[in-house]
């Protein structure tokens, strides 16, 4: 038999992208006052306006143990083997939810052979994680040697983002090393990334656009050395701002960036208008 990924839907994988490689996506929910939606099942446009109009910032809530059980079970009994990646664990329990659910195979499926991944990372860093490890497991690759190059990529992958506010991070309890800027919000405009899977500050700026031309001044050299596989603008409902920087960043390095909108779990955490650079390296 082969070999599955399984994920989770902060990687925000295309559909097509799912369907051609056979990534199963387990979903993550967004919760309002008086709904709450599978992050699969609502667009980006529809959450983000449900979310200007909502009183209260919406909350995120991982998937269950039995949620990932439905979607092991069954490729456990055709016989494959089962490679999960998902979201940083100092970011939301999914991971331990997906621990779980293993241990419920194990218990039915004693030599179902399946490993876990904490990727450290989510959004597109995530992705890259997946996809390189989807390419490989449908070139034949077995379960050991995909592991190895998916933790590869998430050795080498990068994402520095810049928040307009820290209110949504702090609201969301996600604030991690960049809690030191709360008394300073108006003077500075953090560069955040993951930091062993938890939000830090790799640097603090005064306007946005002097912080995003870090950023960019960031991947220019990453781009050098040692050189820089695929590279994504990634942003939270500013499309139109996010390609004028590929078209920008396309220009000056010769790459054609891909543009990714952040969903809703991610996004109502970092906050509208956020926007970043997410790459990975050449090992």
């Amino acid at each position: 038999m082969a070999l599955k990924i399984v994920t989770d839907s902060t990687a925000y994988l295309d559909k097509t992208i799912q369907e051609d490689l056979g990534v199963r996506v387990v979903s993550l929910s967004v919760n309002f006052e008086n709904s709450s939606f599978k992050e699969q099942d609502i667009t980006n446009k529809d959450f983000y306006q449900l979310m200007d109009k909502s009183p209260k910032v919406p909350t995120s809530s991982q998937p269950s143990p039995l949620d990932f059980y439905e979607v092991f079970q069954p490729l456990t009994e055709q016989g494959h083997d089962i490679l999960g990646i998902f979201i940083s664990a100092g970011l939301s329990g999914t991971y331990f939810s997906a621990l779980t659910a293993r241990n419920m195979i194990w218990e039915k499926y004693p030599g179902a052979r399946i490993e876990l991944l904490d990727s450290a990372a989510t959004a597109t860093q995530l992705a890259y994680c997946v996809l390189v490890a989807a390419r490989a497991a449908k070139n034949g690759g077995p379960l050991e040697n995909v592991a190895l190059i998916a933790r590869g990529v998430i050795k080498n992958s990068r994402m520095y983002f810049v928040p307009r506010t820290l209110d949504y991070l702090k609201k969301g309890g996600r604030i991690g090393g960049a809690s030191a800027l709360l008394g300073t919000l108006l003077q500075v405009k953090p560069i955040l990334y993951l930091k062993d899977g938890k939000v830090d500050v790799l640097n603090k700026v005064r306007t946005f656009e002097k912080a995003f031309s870090r950023v960019r001044a960031i991947f220019m050299e990453d781009l050098k050395n040692p050189g820089v596989e695929e590279v994504s603008v990634v942003h939270i409902n500013v499309d139109t701002e996010a390609r004028q920087v590929a078209e920008i960043l396309k220009g000056e390095c010769g790459i054609i960036p891909a543009v990714n909108s952040i969903g809703p779990v991610i996004g109502l955490h970092a906050g509208p208008g956020t926007m970043g650079l997410a790459y990975y390296l050449k090992g």
